[in-house]
């Protein structure tokens, strides 16, 4: 669209340092931010741990560098940075141990200074890991294998890699969860004394109740509260009550749980009789509605309370006020994220800031002290950077405050590129869509050439905050004007809002609102649908392929690991259950119903030029998907060109990839514009009609070769 030199490109973008987690030393004096940055060959992310201070004008420094990834940072109440590293172990080379995989320990930082020092030495690696504030306790979770001795782990698994058996063995779905085949390894939470003696395994019985569990320690180290994941015989979903695991090996006990009841993300008070977790249940009829809910570590049931019961946001707690008597929660609100104050007896919630600020948090943790809350910031235009939040302001008035600048991101660069607008559409029956509008600051001369980008999930929404994978920036800076609409099934709107999607409908009220949408742009916007490229990922790339059979309005199409046919993605999805609690129904037992709004059935109608992009180990949305959209629109003669990704899953997160994949989106559209405008009228093979259709030459298909 321009022959000036983009001023950022996806190359720019994955030499950005990626501010993750933080943590605040005991004495308030300064952060502990994970940044990731790209190795020395630009090929994978490591990450190092910098220090920020937030007193005096000090600039921060890295604490760790090299070929490692230094992540989790968690101080000991001595001060002493406890991290995971997955640095080379000393005397690895002695044990050899120099072919192994590499895998995470922790390590410390000693309050003192000095060089780090690993803790802990376990077969597997180790997955995360707290620190107790106000006692001597480390607990990690970690992989182990339960039938084979500790000390034999290690050649265990690095026999088998080389050797194999490769075999799998499963009686009972689910079977695969994103990216991975559940291991024959368990994850459990190991218990240490603060400096890696004393090893104690507090949940030997585990099995695979712990993955992808979420948990906290008490501060004074007695106890635990994990989720802990029960298969529900009703419906093949786990069901998550918290369990209370004292350190010392004592029995666990569960509280928080019932039919369906899933908690999530606990987090301790600062004196550590209460807690809170965000808490739903699920329903075959809706969206589980998520809630603060707070327990009693001390009464035998957790004398369970609903704190925001009449609140539409679903909260994210992060971190309590010292005192004990706020949770600082996160949760969507009209495309934004925003921080709140959760008043933990009332249960009285309290946006933080200006209503009409813009930007979204994550990673929020209170600053020893009382007066500050930090956490991570970013925006369309602001890459993640750590912030400061005076709480001594009156609520509107808290704003952020930059700690330290650790992106690379310059100050001012985003609105350099690009504007954001934010607008609620009227798209019929009286409904209002949100959406944002990110343009370029100089737009080139002519139409408004634009990129729609449909949002994943379906439960999901698009935010006024930064995403590495979906930088609007990419295309902005090439002149592109890019659209962000909030269709049915977005949250922050509300529950109405978000169970328009909840059903077999998925190709109804969505398409619908995005339709409505186009009129809107058209007429008030001048975005015309003839100039507009539709992308979508995931639940995204399923309204792509809906799209594509349902109109031909709009340029080309690009669909990411989108759901082509309802049927094969029901059967070989990681999660078959939660597809049959949304739709309500199998393809057992209404093969046509079920398929009702299934993009294949209207592949004949398909006319759009179309890119298609998938991920080979995506086991969410699985690769045969895309290969079958492939073929049926290569079938019907539709320009179609596949991308696939042997090493990716359902995100690519690449650097490289991430680059491949921007540069071939802007060649497809470069190569396909004009002749976009040319309509593919017919199949490009006809189809077979008589008793000797299937030979070769009748035009049915082509030759072998051909």
């Amino acid at each position: 669209m321009t022959d000036a030199a983009p001023p950022f490109d996806a190359r720019a973008l994955t030499r950005l340092g990626r501010v993750g987690a933080i943590a605040a030393s005991p004495c308030g004096g300064w952060l502990a931010v994970v940044v990731e940055r790209l190795d020395a060959d630009e090929a994978r992310y490591v990450a190092d741990l910098w220090r920020v201070p937030l007193v005096g004008d000090a600039a921060p420094w890295r604490l760790t560098v090299g070929d490692c990834r230094d992540t989790a940072p968690c101080f000991r109440r001595d001060g002493g940075l406890c991290f995971l590293s997955d640095r080379a172990l000393p005397g690895d080379d002695a044990r050899g141990r120099a072919g192994d995989e590499r895998r995470s320990q922790v390590w410390l930082l000693p309050a003192s200074g000095g060089e780090p020092r690993a803790l802990t030495d376990e077969p597997l690696g180790v997955t995360d890991l707290r620190c107790a504030r106000a006692g001597d306790r480390l607990v990690v979770l970690a992989p182990v294998h339960p039938a084979i001795p500790r000390e034999q782990q290690r050649a265990y698994a690095r026999d088998k890699a080389r050797r194999g058996p490769s075999l799998r063995h499963y009686r009972a779905m689910p079977v695969r969860f994103w990216d991975h085949w559940f291991p024959e390894t368990e994850p459990h939470l190991l218990a240490f004394d603060g400096d890696g003696a004393g090893r104690v395994d507090l949940t030997p019985d585990a099995g695979q109740a712990l993955h992808e569990c979420t948990w906290d320690l008490a501060p004074d180290g007695g106890a635990v509260a994990a989720t802990w994941g029960i298969l529900s015989p009703h419906d093949r979903i786990h069901d998550r009550p918290l369990a209370l695991i004292p350190t010392d090996g004592a029995p666990a006990r569960f509280i928080g749980g019932g039919p369906g009841v899933v908690n999530a993300m606990p987090r301790f008070s600062p004196d550590g009789r209460a807690l809170v977790a965000s808490r739903y249940t699920r329903s075959p009829l809706r969206y589980g509605h998520r809630t603060l809910w707070s327990y009693d570590r001390d009464a035998v049931d957790g004398a369970p309370r609903e704190l925001t019961a009449a609140w539409h946001g679903w909260p994210q707690p992060w971190a309590w006020s010292e005192d004990g008597a706020t949770v600082y929660v996160t949760a969507d609100q009209r495309g934004q994220h925003p921080v709140f104050a959760v008043a933990a007896a009332t249960g009285a919630v309290t946006r933080l800031g200006d209503p009409e600020s813009r930007g979204s948090y994550a990673n929020l943790v209170s600053v020893p002290g009382g007066a500050l809350l930090a956490g991570v910031r970013s925006s369309l235009l602001e890459a993640p950077e750590p912030v400061l939040l005076d709480l001594t302001a009156p609520p509107a008035a808290v704003a952020p405050r930059v700690a330290a600048r650790l992106s690379g991101f310059g100050e001012g660069q985003g609105a350099a590129i690009a504007r954001v607008r934010s607008l609620d559409a009227a798209i019929g029956d009286g409904r209002k869509m949100q959406l944002f509008i990110v343009e370029p600051v100089a737009p080139p001369e002519g139409e408004t050439e634009a990129f729609w980008w449909i949002h994943g999930g379906p439960v999901s929404a698009w935010a006024d905050s930064w995403h590495w994978r979906w930088c609007t920036l990419l295309l902005v800076a090439q002149g592109y004007t890019v659209v962000l609409p909030n269709p049915a099934g977005s949250t922050g709107f509300g529950d109405a809002w978000l169970n328009d999607i909840w059903g077999n409908v998925w190709g109804n009220r969505c398409y619908e609102d995005l339709m409505g949408l186009v009129e809107v742009l058209e007429y008030d916007e001048e975005i015309l649908p003839s100039n507009t490229v539709v992308m979508g990922a995931s639940f995204g790339g399923y309204m792509v392929n809906w799209i594509g059979g349902s109109t031909d309005r709009f340029r080309l199409l690009v669909s990411q690991a989108g759901i082509f046919s309802m049927t094969s993605f029901y059967a070989m999805t990681d999660m078959p259950s939660w597809w049959l609690l949304m739709m309500g129904d199998t393809p057992y037992r209404d093969a046509i119903g079920f398929g009702r709004y299934s993009p294949n059935r209207k592949v004949s109608h398909w006319r759009t030029p179309t890119l298609i992009v998938h991920g080979e180990r995506d086991y969410r949305v699985p690769v045969g998907e895309s290969l079958a959209l492939f073929e049926a629109l290569d079938y019907h003669g539709v320009p179609a060109e596949l991308a696939v990704f042997p090493d990716e899953h359902h995100w690519l997160l690449k650097p490289h990839n991430v680059i491949a994949w921007f540069d071939l989106l802007l060649d497809f559209v470069a190569r396909h514009w004009e002749a976009a405008a040319e309509p593919v009228t017919a199949p490009r093979f006809s189809r077979p009609t008589g008793p000797d259709a299937t030979a070769s030459g009748d035009g049915s298909r082509p030759p072998r070769g051909a």
